[in-house]
């Protein structure tokens, strides 16, 4: 049945300008695992009858009840090209056999960090867009995470079966629909260019467009069709490609092309005449059973069917019929292996992105050679777990040299600091895996550009790390990954049984490890906390936790609740004091908002504590109109080190004030992460510190002295400055038609939403609406919904920006005021906040 054995891709794993590294993007539904699955048929690993049914990249059980992917999964793929398509490819080639390593992705936004993993491993993307629904907000989402890796994507429009059997369009209609779908998602591509990538949009006449229909099976680009003309009529094939996209028109009548339509009845658009109006033809044959007439059609098209297909009726006939003279692999791959760069090609623009250290050492240099011989440099970006239960691969991709078994590597974690000895692990890798779907196969080494997963590391990468070999001591990590959702859902968990307790503690170690985005904390107060970025990412990850990783030991979960911030709305009222407990150091500080901006600018990594201090004031002052000085003088960043608050030095001719600035900064972090209103984190707080008196004896000046010091003047500014709730806000998109609006906007007044776009998709009778929501109003919300509009609304909630409270939580009685009542009361403080008078000395 498989037509590769784990050798002869071993064999092509060298050859680096014939691999492919792939991901296979979308927004949720539009068809990515269905389509996945003809490219799998295609390289003999599962049957051709049953593509589009399997899902074989589904590889959980949930995953196949709930029709959707959750976890991306990789599979390599062997595809031999023939020489006659392989005369107009203008790249280097070694050979005519190709390797694509091919990850499918969740399209689900609650997953989008599943998405992340997958694209940071990977060069290219096949973009899948549903020709019906359009570009969506999930679509945009993974293209500007795609962009922002420097991956080049491909797009092909999906669904097309649709446009015949369904909706019944004709061939101008048709053209429309795709044309605006192509310029909608060009649209996005522009705006995240990046000039090194080059231009990164589609174009049908240029081959980096397919039109699919993965259920069905079939596929093309305008390449099948220049080429099949191209033959027939003797003309050229380019110039058959550029009339059968855009305004080209065809007169069968005369026999002429022209740039406008004549208006004359037998007059047709170059892709409606000679594209879509076949496919029809053929598809209504098939449909109504006329095999009197279809077989001489398919002659002349030279497609043979065997034997027994010729018996086959209706909608069975026509897709084996399509799938005979259309592969949808053969379009697809050939449009990969074309139009999407391979590592040799890619690493050279994608080096500044993914490593960390100076560009011109030899790290830097073998990654962007793609060096086999090089120093290894490894990234793992997920864990996946293996089926013998507690273990994991490390999955990942080789960037330069050769990982194999029992080589010795150094693992660097995400904390990992270049020169220090923390997050820093020698280890040997026990085997190296190629992964295929559901089974994987040994290999002896894997070498650069290629997907690969380990095993016997799992013990000392959490989520994700960089691996080198043992001696290169002075290689820095390739970087993290940024996520584009943040997990602000939360739920406690307990067991039910007390006795199962290790159990949990052991389960929740290995679902940290097992989803890229999941945070398991413990509270103060002994609660083991989970977070997650939406309703449904929390239960898959709880269905997780109790069937995989304890075995089905029973749980109990509290109701969800918010991560809140804190923050202030203006200026501190005074400076404000507080005395260090022997009463021999005093320390005065203000606290202020931070500009506009800035706090976003922090979180995306624009502006960091590892940044170049010229560089950062440079930013401070053209963009948020800092002092240059001032900027040059920030201590630091909080809470973690990076958070988006920070503490600036205002002193004037202080003595001794080095040495107690690292006091300072322990006392910071941790009021940063823990506020005065409810111990939830700080943002978009900046503290300057105005004037300290400290005792001429070091003695005198500890960190026991100055830390709590430091914390309480924080908190007393804090106090001071009007502090503020911050709530997390989510974009909701929702797509309904017309008579499902009102119900729609009641849902959303009852839940403090408010919608600010509402816009009919062209051609057909649905609305896109777009709205705020309050996260911590968003449980039940779709339940909630459906249940208003009978089940014609889909939302897709997003975590999109914090949105400040409007009430004083200072003020008895305010709803803010009662919040902060409930979170203290959860976290199991005194419901009265403590006052300022506790944290502010007088003189």
């Amino acid at each position: 049945m498989v037509k590769f054995t784990a050798d002869e891709l071993r064999r092509i794993m060298d050859f680096k300008h014939n691999i492919r590294n792939m991901s296979v993007i979308a927004h949720v539904d539009h068809g990515k695992s269905t389509l996945t699955d003809s490219l799998v048929a295609a390289a003999g690993i599962i049957a051709q009858e049953v593509a589009g049914d399997v899902r074989m990249t589904d590889t959980r059980a949930d995953e196949a009840e709930r029709g959707i992917t959750i976890k991306s999964t990789g599979i390599s793929l062997y595809y031999e090209m023939s020489d006659a398509s392989l005369k107009s490819y203008k790249g280097e080639r070694n050979g005519n056999e190709y390797l694509i390593n091919l990850i499918d992705s969740p399209g689900h936004v609650d997953f989008s960090s599943e998405v992340t993993a997958a694209l940071r491993i990977t060069d290219g993307a096949l973009v899948v867009v549903d020709c019906v629904e359009g570009v969506c907000v999930q679509t945009e989402t993974v293209l500007r995470q795609a962009l922002g890796e420097r991956i080049r994507p491909v797009l092909t429009v999906n669904k097309m079966d649709r446009c015949f059997l369904e909706l019944q369009v004709d061939g101008e209609e048709a053209y429309q629909t795709f044309q605006r779908v192509i310029e909608n998602a060009n649209v996005i591509m522009a705006t995240y260019e990046d000039p090194l990538l080059g231009d990164v949009q589609v174009y049908p006449e240029k081959g980096t467009v397919a039109f699919s229909a993965g259920l069905h099976g079939w596929a093309f680009t305008l390449t099948n069709f220049a080429k099949m003309y191209a033959s027939k009529f003797g003309v050229d094939e380019s110039k058959m490609m550029e009339r059968l996209w855009g305004e080209n028109f065809f007169d069968p009548a005369t026999k002429k092309w022209t740039s406008k339509n004549s208006g004359s009845p037998t007059c047709k658009r170059g892709f409606v005449q000679f594209c879509y109006e076949p496919i029809k033809q053929i598809i209504k044959t098939c449909m109504n059973d006329q095999k009197d007439k279809l077989w001489p059609m398919l002659q002349k098209l030279g497609v043979t069917m065997k034997a027994e297909e010729k018996d086959l009726m209706g909608k069975a006939l026509m897709k084996r019929v399509m799938q005979t003279w259309l592969p949808a692999s053969s379009a697809l791959l050939e449009m990969m292996i074309f139009h999407l760069p391979s590592p040799a090609t890619a690493q050279k623009y994608r080096v500044e992105n993914l490593y960390e250290g100076p560009l011109d050492d030899p790290y830097a240099n073998a990654i962007r050679n793609c060096d086999p011989e090089g120093p290894l440099m490894l990234y793992v970006s997920k864990m996946i777990p293996a089926s013998d239960k507690g273990r994991f691969f490390a999955f990942g991709r080789v960037f330069s040299g050769k990982v194999s078994t029992g080589l010795k590597v150094r693992i660097m974690g995400p904390n990992y600091v270049p020169g220090e000895k923390k997050d820093l692990y020698v280890k040997s890798v026990q085997r190296t895996v190629i992964w295929m779907g559901k089974r994987q196969e040994t290999v002896e080494d894997v070498p650069c550009g290629n997907t690969v997963a380990l095993v016997g590391l799992d013990q000392y990468i959490t989520k994700n790390a960089t691996l080198t070999n043992e001696k290169e001591v002075d290689a820095h990590p390739i970087r993290a990954m940024k996520f584009s959702v943040s997990p602000v859902v939360r739920v406690a968990v307990q067991c039910k049984v007390a006795s199962d307790l290790p159990k949990l503690v052991e389960g929740l170690k290995r679902l940290a490890k097992s989803d890229p985005m999941v945070v398991c904390t413990i509270e103060e107060s002994g609660e083991h906390i989970i977070a997650g970025a939406g309703e449904l990412h929390l239960e898959i990850c709880l269905k997780d936790l109790q069937d995989d990783f304890m075995g089905g030991a029973e749980i109990i979960k509290s109701d969800p609740v918010v991560s809140f911030r804190e923050t202030v709305l203006e200026k501190s009222c005074r400076t404000v004091m507080s005395k260090s407990p022997n009463k021999h150091n005093r320390l005065y500080m203000e606290a202020r908002p931070l500009e506009e901006g800035l706090a976003e600018a922090i979180d995306d990594g624009r502006i960091g504590p590892r940044d170049d201090p010229k560089v950062r004031s440079k930013i401070l002052s053209e963009e948020f109109g800092w002092d240059k000085d001032l900027a040059k003088k920030i201590w630091c960043f909080g809470p973690e080190t990076t958070g988006p608050n920070m503490v600036v030095d205002m002193c004037k001719g202080v003595q001794y004030l080095n040495e107690i600035k690292d006091s300072v900064v322990a006392g910071f972090q941790w009021a940063s992460k823990e506020g005065a209103l409810s111990e939830e984190n700080m943002r978009g707080i900046c503290f300057e510190v105005c004037d300290v008196v400290l005792h001429a004896d070091a003695i005198h000046r500890g960190g026991g002295q100055i830390i709590p010091t430091a914390r309480r003047v924080i908190y007393a500014s804090q106090l001071t400055a009007k502090p503020r709730l911050l709530e997390p806000v989510y974009l909701v998109e929702i797509q309904a038609p017309e008579q499902a609006l009102g119900g729609i906007y009641s849902v959303l007044n009852q839940k403090r939403g408010h919608v600010f776009e509402e816009m009919q998709r062209q051609g057909t009778p649905l609305y896109n609406i777009k709205a705020y929501l309050p996260v911590i109003e968003s449980f039940g919300f779709s339940s909630t919904l459906r249940a208003a509009t009978s089940g014609q609304a889909f939302p897709q909630c997003v975590f999109d920006h914090w949105d400040m409270m409007s009430s004083d939580p200072l003020e008895a009685g305010s709803q803010a005021a009662t919040l902060v009542a409930d979170i203290r009361k959860r976290k199991g403080l005194k419901e009265q906040m403590t006052p300022l008078s506790e944290f502010e000395d007088k003189l």
